[in-house]
């Protein structure tokens, strides 16, 4: 199927030709014909399929050249919001349609001016747009496509409250549009008022992994991590690595160590500033930084291709952000590994991520660390107290067959 079967018009398919595409991905066929129709759409694809184009391109369909609102995109993250901004700048080459982006941790005064000049589409994070309207500086009386973006993602930070706000400013006959890598019963059953009879498109279940990464655990006291995670990167060829941690304040003890031990790193998290976190990303995407250590609040504004491997050296708290995460390494159809550190209060958050994810992650030593007194799973995933290696003989049963340890594996099925 091409673009033109599609239904976009001549305008559209101009930005089309602009962004490089050649044909529709399975979200952009499944979603834009629906949303040319006008229908309420719910579209749940993994990360790096073309999600954002699938929205973006149909509205540009549904809305008039006016200088009124006639979108509105609402996301989680400054990162998001960016990056959604420049697939639309693209998109747009063609029809003319004025953009403005709207968040926080930057000034105000740019983004009034923009929205008092006129715009067709606003792209936003939820608590700077009502900040802006509680100035008497927005009009969302003209909103006819209102998409929410990575919905699951704003209920879990917490945003719900302030969507709930917006929605109630723009017009009942609005068309709605959910996009997200995951979407959860809890986030439909929050936006089912939202919603006139939506249409559901997935194409690819939620909570499954990019068939191509590779995944590996590695058991490690949970004192070790940093240590264990300067080895691997002096020993294997990790060129672009994404380390995902519990909180802020891990991640710049991260970037820390790597700075002691000559590694180029930089941390992105909801602590760092604005112009801070643009600054590690771009950093990231160059090649300045060989290394960006993350916390999840940002992580889906992570958008870099060409990550070989993400490392978690946190577990997330769910199985869902395990997905998320790991789906950051295999992008646009590219392979990738995801590592795990996995220390002995982190177990029941790994049977968690592996019930989701209908399979067993083995577990491997690294070969010739120096581990120190550990507590492990064992392959039967019962912990046992007495410190191991998890090869006690060089060679572990489990379903499926039998792996050695220290050797590296191809892509797991």
């Amino acid at each position: 199927m091409t673009f033109e079967e599609l239904g976009l018009s001549p305008r559209v398919l101009t930005g089309v030709r602009s962004m490089g595409y050649s044909e529709p991905t399975p979200i952009q066929r499944e979603a834009v014909p629906h949303i040319l129709a006008g229908s309420d759409v719910v579209g749940c694809a993994q990360t790096g399929t073309g999600k954002t184009a699938a929205f973006v391109l149909p509205m540009l369909d549904r809305i008039e050249k006016t200088g009124t609102i006639g979108a509105l995109i609402v996301t989680p993250t400054r990162e998001l919001a960016q990056q959604i901004a420049d697939t639309a700048m693209k998109a747009t080459r063609g029809t003319g349609h004025r953009i403005a982006v709207i968040y926080g941790g930057v000034g105000y005064e740019p983004q009034l001016q923009k929205l008092r000049k006129g715009v067709d589409i606003v792209i936003a994070t939820p608590g700077r747009l009502l900040d802006i309207n509680a100035r008497g500086e927005l009009d969302l009386s003209s909103v006819k496509v209102l998409v929410l973006d990575e919905a699951d993602r704003m209920l879990d930070m917490g945003f719900w409250p302030d969507v709930r706000k917006i929605i109630s400013l723009c017009p009942d006959s609005r068309q709605n549009l959910l996009f997200s890598a995951t979407m959860s019963t809890e986030v439909l059953r929050v936006v089912r008022s939202t919603l006139h009879e939506p249409v559901m498109v997935e194409t690819s279940p939620a909570a499954t992994p990019v068939e191509r990464i590779e995944q590996r655990v590695y058991p490690v006291n949970a004192q070790q991590k940093a240590e264990l995670l300067v080895t691997l990167l002096d020993r294997e060829s990790l060129d672009k690595v994404l380390v995902f941690t519990r909180t802020k304040h891990r991640a710049d003890h991260v970037h820390k160590v790597l700075a002691r031990e000559g590694v180029s790193s930089a941390p992105i998290h909801g602590g760092r500033t604005q112009a801070q976190r643009q600054k590690a990303l771009e950093g990231f995407k160059s090649g300045r930084h060989r290394v960006l250590v993350a916390t999840d609040v940002v992580s889906r504004g992570i958008d870099v291709d060409e990550i070989s491997h993400v490392i978690n050296y946190d577990l997330p708290n769910t199985a869902e952000d395990y997905v998320h995460r790991i789906g950051r390494t295999a992008r646009a159809g590219a392979s990738g590994s995801a590592i795990t550190f996995l220390a002995a209060e982190e177990y029941e958050t790994l049977a968690e991520i592996e019930r989701v994810l209908g399979e067993r992650l083995v577990c491997e030593d690294v070969e010739g660390f120096s581990y120190g007194h550990r507590i492990v799973p064992n392959p039967e995933r019962k912990v046992d107290t007495t410190p191991r290696p998890v090869f006690s003989s060089g060679v572990m049963s489990h379903r499926g067959g039998s792996r050695r340890g220290g050797q590296r594996r191809g892509p797991r099925r």
